[in-house]
């Protein structure tokens, strides 16, 4: 269990409903700092919705939310946007401004909330994309000249822009092939090592919750039905939660020995340099 000051988000009693139905009924949940939870659950569950509640795109019927120990609904116009400097979102499919460059959508946020220099802004540009892995020649790109996998990682980079503590992904690999949803996944992990962000991953992508997740809260008629790490999942007897995460799909992300399966970037990196060990063995 996290301690209460180790929690960065704290929601509490949460109830969403459209028309007639209910789509969140009373949901608590808690998000540690620090750590990278996956949020999973069935299509249509209200996962995003969640998200997009936690930080204000979706109004609630009841319940209380903090993040960074200010209560949402208190806090006068000042304290919110002090409060939502301190996130960055990464909406499914991108949500990159079509009618922007690479340059003007990452330095959007920036200009929003700050007042600087068009030098210094052209600086943070170069900066988030090399944090992505991308190099500077994008930056004059538009969206539509971007792959799929660009785009997931120039959204991440506006994301990043003001460098947040806490980054919302929703189904950040949705739409990646394989092998860019692995590269996506380790990249996550890198930058929540090295800049220790707090990580809310809305997924359905099993892969992800093996290899990039410390904790994962399941969401299940409106309430959360069990959380805790892997082998807690594994372990539950809740028949969605056994259909999930020992279905058909859910055996290929593990290994032989029910372990999670190795990431596709150390995979391919141990066929790349098995020629040089064997001959390395002959010498």
């Amino acid at each position: 269990m996290l301690a209460a000051n180790d929690h960065i988000i704290r929601v509490r009693d949460l109830t969403v409903q459209f028309g007639k139905t209910r789509v969140l009924d009373g949901l608590d949940l808690d998000v540690g700092r620090g750590e990278i939870l996956g949020f999973v659950g069935a299509s249509g569950a209200g996962k995003s919705v969640l998200m997009r509640t936690i930080i204000g795109l979706v109004p609630k019927m009841g319940g209380t939310i903090e993040v960074f120990g200010t209560d949402m609904d208190e806090a006068n116009r000042k304290e919110r946007r002090r409060v939502e400097r301190r996130w960055g979102i990464l909406f499914q499919h991108g949500a990159l401004f079509s009618s922007l460059s690479v340059r003007q959508n990452i330095q959007f946020p920036v200009r929003e909330y700050l007042k600087v220099s068009q030098r210094l802004l052209d600086e943070i540009t170069i900066a988030k994309l090399g944090m992505v892995g991308l190099k500077p020649e994008i930056a004059d790109r538009s969206p539509s000249q971007l792959s799929g996998g660009q785009i997931k990682r120039v959204a991440l980079a506006r994301a990043l822009a003001l460098d947040p503590e806490i980054v919302f992904l929703d189904e950040p690999t949705s739409g990646l092939d394989p092998i860019g949803a692995g590269d996506f996944d380790e990249l996550v992990m890198t930058l929540q090592r090295t800049l220790g962000l707090t990580v809310f991953m809305v997924t359905h992508d099993l892969d992800s919750l093996h290899t990039a997740c410390n904790r994962i809260a399941v969401l299940g008629a409106g309430k959360i039905l069990e959380q805790g790490s892997m082998q807690t999942m594994l372990a539950s007897q809740h028949p969605w939660l056994r259909e999930y995460f020992h279905g058909k799909r859910a055996r290929s992300a593990l290994g032989a020995s029910g372990t999670p399966a190795v990431p596709p970037a150390i995979a391919r990196l141990s066929e790349q340099m098995a020629p040089q060990l064997r001959a390395s063995e002959q010498d």
